[in-house]
């Protein structure tokens, strides 16, 4: 196993929204050819290539996006891995690196949903079955997916909530200023879905989609992709200094699944992966918490990113409602989180969204992000949860100027 670094040269992403005019592979050869030319180099460079994507996963996509922007007869891995597909590419071309393989990789992660209606855990939400009513007839009714847990992410997601506000004292009002964060961030991304503001008082009062989420709390579907062209430490060596320059280092790349425990037989847990990820990327990059500069973490609902402030140990134990009411997580505070928008607002894609964060946070830390520059960045985490179950956290380091 290699013992260098492994760095980003190259990054890109499409906008994300609804494009009826263009397929996957429009998406993805677009973002691929975004990475390849911000990185100075062309698919003959490539050693590896890791294609993310969910719901077309068995099209071999990997192989047909070589069709569209060069065959090279290199090794293509095609991952599926829920919403941590993206990040799950970016991990198999870094494996590749380190491991000699190779010395350039490229991670491409893209999505195709539409407007697809609330994410489903693979289950129908209702099935209709027969009864036997007191009049003595059969008759039809709709059994709802909840009286022994769902696998359906609004409802994971609002009942993990709850269980925290009711531990913690956390309010509707703070899970809401969350959405009204990261829908004020968004204005500041032209690649954002929405761009959109929203007042508090718009946010608690929206339609209810599972309590205590309302709409604007839930992030959208649609289209998309995101690309990262990987180096080894030797090679970036031997590259032009304007490259070099660029160059942001991958400090630290974790992933997890759920440990067993005794809650998650009847309700995922989005806790605890999370946080074994951190601790170790932590330790792993030799930082804390208190070191970052930007965080893009997985805000699939409002109340899964105050989760997150806790499970990535932005805040005290404890404390995520009275980080969000001190202002912590905005871009002027002290820690900025989801400056892009999130996944509220930039939309989710699933299979571009871990690659996504990756483009932003280094876009940051090159300094290159635009009016929504975070001054100063020196240190980033990105970190996306995929249901059920896995977690990637990564640490990006920004380069040497």
């Amino acid at each position: 196993m290699s013992s260098g670094d492994v760095w980003i040269i190259g990054t890109a992403m499409t906008p994300f929204g609804r494009f009826a005019d263009k397929d996957l592979l429009d998406l993805a050869s677009e973002a691929a050819l975004g990475a390849l030319g911000d990185a100075g180099m062309d698919m003959g460079d490539m050693g590896v290539l890791g294609m993310g994507n969910v719901y077309e996963a068995n099209s071999h996509n990997g192989q047909r996006l070589q069709k569209q922007i060069g065959q090279t007869g290199i090794p293509v891995f095609n991952v599926v891995n829920a919403c941590a597909t993206g990040a799950t590419a970016v991990r198999v071309v870094m494996l590749s690196i380190a491991a000699g393989e190779c010395d350039t990789g490229l991670a491409v992660g893209v999505e195709k949903m539409g407007k697809m209606g609330l994410l489903a855990g693979g289950a129908k939400a209702r099935e209709e079955r027969k009864v036997y009513t007191p009049t003595g007839r059969y008759g039809s009714v709709l059994k709802t997916e909840g009286v022994l847990g769902t696998n359906l992410m609004p409802g994971v997601f609002a009942q993990a909530g709850m269980e925290y506000a009711l531990a913690h004292g956390v309010t509707t009002e703070q899970f809401a200023k969350v959405a009204q964060k990261n829908h004020a961030h968004s204005v500041l991304n032209p690649l954002a879905q929405y761009q959109r503001e929203f007042s508090l008082e718009e946010i608690v009062s929206a339609e209810m989609i599972s309590y205590p989420n309302t709409l604007p709390m839930c992030c959208p579907t649609g289209d998309g992709a995101a690309a990262v062209v990987l180096v080894s430490d030797a090679k970036l060596r031997t590259l032009d200094p304007d490259v070099r320059r660029r160059a942001v280092k991958i400090s630290a790349s974790v992933m997890t699944t759920d440990p067993w425990t005794e809650s998650d037989q009847v309700q995922p847990d989005v806790n605890t992966l999370t946080r074994m990820a951190a601790d170790a990327a932590y330790e792993k990059a030799g930082i804390g918490p208190e070191d970052l500069d930007l965080v893009e973490l997985h805000d699939c609902f409002a109340t899964a990113e105050l989760l997150h402030y806790d499970n990535l140990r932005l805040c005290e134990p404890g404390g995520a409602g009275d980080f969000i009411d001190s202002g912590a997580p905005w871009r002027d505070g002290r820690t900025p989180v989801n400056v892009s928008g999130g996944l509220l607002s930039k939309g989710h894609p699933l299979g571009a969204t871990g690659i996504a964060n990756f483009y932003e946070v280094a876009t940051h830390l090159r300094g290159e992000a635009g009016d929504r520059q975070i001054a100063g960045a020196r240190v980033g985490l990105t970190h996306v949860i995929g249901l059920a179950s896995a977690c990637a956290v990564h640490v990006l380091e920004a380069p040497v100027r």
